[in-house]
C-alpha cells in the first residue's frame, strides 16, 4: 500500500486534495478492464496454452488473464501463470504494455506483458484453470515465426488476441 505524506495545497478554487476527492466521479472517465500476459523461454523453446473458454476457444496463446481488484499486476502474472500451467515465477521482466483498441473481443482491455527465462531447469506445465492444455513449442523462423510441438505447427495468425505481437517483443527483448 502506497503511503505519502498528507497534501495539503489548495487549487484555483480554493479547495485542498481532501476536499476535492469528496466531490471527485470516478464513473467520469471509462476504465480498461487489466490483464496480464507471460511468455516463459526455455532454450529455443516457448511455453503456449490452449484455451479452454471463449474467446478464441481452442486457439494457443501466453498464459494470462484478468487482473483482481487492487492487485499489481506483476502479482496477476504470478497468479494467472500458477493458475494456467501450475508453474510459480519470482522473477519476471516487463516486456511492453498492449492497448491496441479491438485487441480483445469483449471489449477495452490493457494488457502488461512479462517473461522469464527458465533454460537449464527442470520445469514442466500442468495445464489447469481455464488452460486446456499447456505444451512447449520450438521457435523457428520459416521465413515468419513459426510454433512447432509435435504434429502442431502455428503461425503468428493461429495465436489468440495479440499475442504474437507479444511474443514477437519479448523474442526481440530476450535477445538484447
Amino acid at each position: 500500500m502506497i503511503s505519502r505524506k498528507p497534501r495539503t495545497a489548495v487549487d484555483k478554487n480554493g479547495i485542498n486534495e481532501e476536499e476535492y476527492l469528496k466531490g471527485y466521479n470516478a464513473d467520469k472517465y471509462p476504465k480498461p478492464s487489466l490483464t496480464a500476459d507471460i511468455v516463459i523461454f526455455r532454450d529455443d523453446e516457448v511455453l503456449l496454452v490452449q484455451r479452454g473458454n471463449h474467446p478464441y476457444l481452442g486457439f494457443w496463446a501466453t498464459p494470462g488473464g484478468f487482473a483482481d481488484k487492487n492487485e499489481e499486476l506483476i502479482d496477476t502474472a504470478r497468479r494467472e501463470l500458477e493458475e494456467e500451467t501450475s508453474i510459480r515465477m519470482k522473477d519476471l521482466t516487463l516486456v511492453g504494455v498492449y492497448s491496441e483498441p479491438g485487441r480483445d473481443p469483449r471489449g477495452w482491455t490493457v494488457s502488461a506483458a512479462y517473461m522469464a527465462d527458465v533454460t537449464g531447469q527442470k520445469v514442466e506445465p500442468v495445464a489447469a484453470d481455464d488452460a486446456a492444455k499447456a505444451e512447449w513449442f520450438k521457435i523457428s523462423y520459416e521465413p515468419e515465426l513459426t510454433l512447432r510441438c509435435e504434429d502442431i505447427v502455428l503461425h503468428e495468425e493461429d495465436l489468440a488476441f495479440d499475442h504474437a505481437d507479444i511474443l514477437r517483443d519479448a523474442i526481440y527483448a530476450r535477445q538484447k
